[in-house]
C-alpha cells in the first residue's frame, strides 16, 4: 500500500492505493480516502505526514489479515465483451491445491525434466501431466474438454482474451497434449517405478501384501484391431482393441487392465494387454517388474481364484514369496470333497473352540444369546500337497509354438482352509429364493426358449423335459429343477483359500477379506474418474490414457489413506465433491471471495496439509504464495 495525491492540485485528496497484477500488467486502485489536504489541517498541522502515517498503519492492519476497503459498486455496468461464443463461469477453482501438494511429493516434475532432454519438447510434459491428473479426478472430460476449461483452475485465471496471470497461463496447445502422451507411453516402465518409489514420501507403503486383479474396458467400435506381422522378422505385433470376456457382458473389443495394490489399497503397478489375452499370462511379466522394484523385499500375493493358476502359484512358491488365494469348492477331487462335509475337526475362529457345522446350521439365529456365533465362522484346515486335487492347470507349450491349459502333474505344497458361515448361509440361499421366484414367474408368463440363457442366471433352475409317443413328435414341457437347487444348498456358506503359508487361518483369512479394496480401486476409476469411453484409436495413446488415469487414481488414494490416518473417512464422492466446489470468486482483483461452505471434509484437508484453504476472503498474494511454493 502507499500514499497517492496529487501533488499539482491546489487541494489534493490523499488516498490509500493498492497495486495488483492485471494479467501481465501491473495496475493500482485506491482503495480508502484520507481527506483533502484542507479537511486534515483541522487533524494535524502536516497532512502529508499524517497521511502517511494512515498509510502506514493500513499496511500494518493489511498485514495482520483485518483492513478496511472502499469498493465502488455501479449496478448499471455491464459485462466486458469477449469473443467467447458461450459464457464461462468466473470462479476459480482452489481446492486441487491439496492434490497439487501430494503430486509435489512424487517429485514428477524431476522426472519429467529427465526424460525430456530426449525429446525436442518445447512444453512442459509435467504441466500437462498435472492438469490431466487433476482434471481426471475432479472434471473428468476428454483431453480436449479438459484443455478447453484450464481457466477454471486458479493458476489459469483469464484477465481477457489475450493475457493470463503473470507466470500463469497454460504453455502448451492441444496438439502438445497428444505428443506428451506419445512420450509418456514410450516410458512405461520408468514412469510406473517413479511412482511407486516416491510415493514413499507422502505415506509409507505396506508391501507386505500385493494384491492382484483385472478387469478391462469395451470401445464403441465395429471391428477389433488388426495383428500386424513385420515382414522382415516375421515378428506378430498383437492389436490392443480385441474381442473377450467383457465383465460388463458387452459384445464389443476390449482392451484389459491388470492392477497390482498394496495392502492400504493404493496402487503399486498396473499393465494393459489386449482383451483377448488371458488375464492370467500378465500376472508373472508384471509381478517380475515389481519384484525388481521391490529389490528382493518378500511379499504375499493375493488374487482370486480366477488368477490362481498353477503357474502363479508356483512362482510365488519361490524367492520367499508366498500366495493366498481363493479356491473353488465344486472343483475340489471327491476325497476332498468328503472331507469338506465331513463334520469333523471344525472350529470357531475366534476361539478355536471345536464346533460342528450341523449346529451351526440349525441354531436359532434369533435368539440375541446366539448373535455371537452368528457373526463367527467355523473353520478347517486341510494339507494338500497334490495340486491336482485342487482342480489346477498349468500353461503347456506344444511343439507347434501353441499354449494351451493342461491338468498340472506337479506337486506344490499348500493348504486349503475351509470356512462356513451361517450369516453367508442365509444370505445365499435368500438370494437363490429369489431368483426360483423369478424362474416361477418367466414359466407363467413368457416363452422359455425366448428368455436369454446364461451359466448364472435363474434360467439354471428351469428344466425341460421332452415327452412323445408311439413315433409322434415330442412335446417339450418346462418346470423347477429341485435337483440343481439341492445341489447349490450343499455349498451354502462354504468358502475356501488356498496358501502356502503356515499361519494361522484368521490373519490369512483378513488379507484375503482385503481384496474388495481394489475392486474398489476399479470402480473409482470407472465410475468416479470416467476411465471411458476412450476418445483415442492408436496403441500408445490408449496406455498414456490409462497411465493418466492410474496417476489420478495414485494420488487420489494418497489423499484417502492420509485422511483415514487423521482419523477421519469420507466416502469417495464426499472428497471430490470437496475439492471440485473449493471455489475463489475475484472481487474487483482487490480480493477473492469463497464460494463455498465448511465442511468436515475441508476442515480435515486443511488439518493435515496446513494450506490454510477454510478462509472466506483471501489476499491475491496469498493466493499466489501458496501455488509457488507447492510448485516448486
Amino acid at each position: 500500500m502507499k500514499l497517492c495525491y496529487n501533488k499539482n492540485a491546489k487541494d489534493p485528496i490523499y488516498y490509500i492505493q493498492m497495486g495488483y497484477r492485471n494479467g501481465k500488467k501491473v495496475s493500482s486502485r485506491n482503495v480508502a480516502r484520507i481527506g483533502k489536504h484542507s479537511e486534515l489541517l483541522l487533524v494535524d498541522p502536516d497532512p502529508l505526514a499524517y497521511a502517511q502515517r494512515q498509510v502506514n498503519k493500513y499496511n500494518k492492519e493489511h498485514e495482520s489479515g483485518k483492513v478496511h476497503m472502499s469498493v465502488n459498486l455501479d449496478f448499471n455496468e455491464k459485462l466486458t465483451s469477449t469473443n467467447d461464443i458461450a459464457s464461462k463461469s468466473t470462479v476459480l477453482n482452489i481446492g486441487y491445491f491439496f492434490l497439487q501438494k501430494i503430486y509435489q511429493d512424487l517429485r514428477l516434475c524431476e522426472y519429467f525434466k529427465g526424460i525430456q532432454k530426449n525429446y525436442k519438447a518445447t512444453y512442459s510434459c509435467d504441466e500437462i501431466n498435472r492438469f490431466l491428473t487433476y482434471g481426471r479426478i475432479m472434471s473428468p472430460r476428454s483431453k480436449l474438454g479438459t484443455f478447453d476449461r484450464l481457466d477454471i483452475y486458479y493458476e489459469f485465471e483469464t484477465k481477457d482474451d489475450s493475457e493470463k496471470r503473470s507466470g500463469g497461463g497454460p504453455s502448451f496447445d492441444y496438439q502438445h497434449i497428444l505428443r506428451y502422451m506419445d512420450i509418456l507411453e514410450e516410458n512405461f516402465d520408468s514412469y510406473i517405478e517413479h511412482l511407486f518409489t516416491h510415493s514413499e514420501n507422502t505415506i509409507k507403503r505396506n508391501t507386505s501384501v500385493c494384491y492382484f486383479d483385472c478387469t478391462n474396458y469395451y470401445f464403441e467400435i465395429e471391428k477389433e484391431d488388426e495383428d500386424y506381422i513385420d515382414p522382415v522378422t516375421g515378428e506378430v505385433m498383437t492389436g490392443l482393441r480385441k474381442y473377450g470376456r467383457s465383465k460388463q457382458h458387452q459384445p464389443s473389443p476390449l482392451v484389459q487392465m491388470g492392477l497390482f495394490m498394496d495392502g492400504n489399497g493404493i496402487p503399486i503397478s498396473m499393465c494393459i494387454t489386449p482383451g483377448s489375452d488371458n488375464e492370467q499370462t500378465c500376472v508373472i511379466p508384471s509381478e517380475k517388474k515389481i519384484i525388481d522394484m521391490f529389490k528382493g523385499k518378500r511379499f504375499i500375493y493375493c488374487a482370486d481364484a480366477g488368477i490362481g493358476s498353477y503357474d502363479i502359484r508356483n512362482f510365488n512358491s519361490m524367492g520367499g514369496r508366498a500366495f493366498i488365494v481363493t479356491q473353488s469348492i465344486k472343483k475340489l477331487s471327491e476325497v476332498l470333497k468328503q472331507a469338506v462335509f465331513n463334520d469333523y475337526d471344525y472350529r470357531l475362529l475366534s476361539s478355536d473352540a471345536p464346533v460342528t457345522i450341523q449346529h451351526m446350521k440349525e441354531f436359532d439365529r434369533l435368539d440375541e444369546g446366539a448373535l455371537p456365533l452368528y457373526n463367527d465362522t467355523a473353520y478347517k484346515v486341510l494339507d494338500v500337497k497334490n495340486h491336482v486335487d485342487i482342480g489346477l492347470l498349468e500353461g503347456k507349450t506344444f511343439k507347434n509354438g501353441n499354449t494351451n491349459p493342461v491338468k498340472a502333474k506337479a506337486i506344490l505344497k499348500q493348504r486349503v482352509i475351509i470356512t462356513f458361515s451361517r450369516k453367508i448361509m442365509e444370505y445365499q440361499r435368500a438370494v437363490r429364493n429369489r431368483q426360483v421366484e423369478r424362474a416361477r414367474h418367466i414359466l407363467k408368463t413368457k416363452n422359455v426358449e425366448d428368455v436369454k440363457k446364461g451359466s448364472n442366471d435363474v434360467t439354471r433352475f428351469i428344466k425341460r423335459t421332452s415327452v412323445g409317443k408311439n413315433g409322434e413328435k415330442a412335446k417339450d414341457h418346462y418346470g423347477i429343477d429341485q435337483t440343481v437347487i439341492d445341489e447349490e444348498e450343499k455349498y451354502d456358506g462354504y468358502y475356501a483359500v488356498a496358501t502356502n503359508l503356515d499361519d494361522h487361518p484368521k490373519p490369512i483369512l483378513e488379507i484375503n477379506n482385503r481384496r474388495y479394496k481394489i475392486e474398489e480401486c476399479f470402480r473409482i476409476m470407472k465410475a468416479n474418474f470416467c476411465s471411458r469411453p476412450v476418445n483415442h484409436r492408436l496403441r500408445t495413446r490408449i496406455i498414456a490414457h490409462f497411465m493418466v488415469c492410474y496417476t489420478a487414481l495414485l494420488v487420489f488414494r494418497l489423499l484417502e489413506c492420509k485422511l483415514n490416518r487423521y482419523g477421519t473417512h469420507f466416502t469417495t464422492d464426499n472428497i471430490i465433491d470437496t475439492l471440485k466446489d473449493m471455489n475463489v470468486i475475484n472481487v474487483q482483483n482487490l480480493y477473492y471471495q469463497a464460494a463455498f461452505k465448511g465442511s468436515h471434509a475441508c476442515t480435515s484437508l486443511n488439518g493435515i496439509f496446513d494450506l490454510g484453504l477454510d478462509k472466506k476472503i483471501y489476499q491475491p498474494k496469498e493466493l499466489n504464495k501458496k501455488i509457488k511454493k507447492l510448485l516448486k
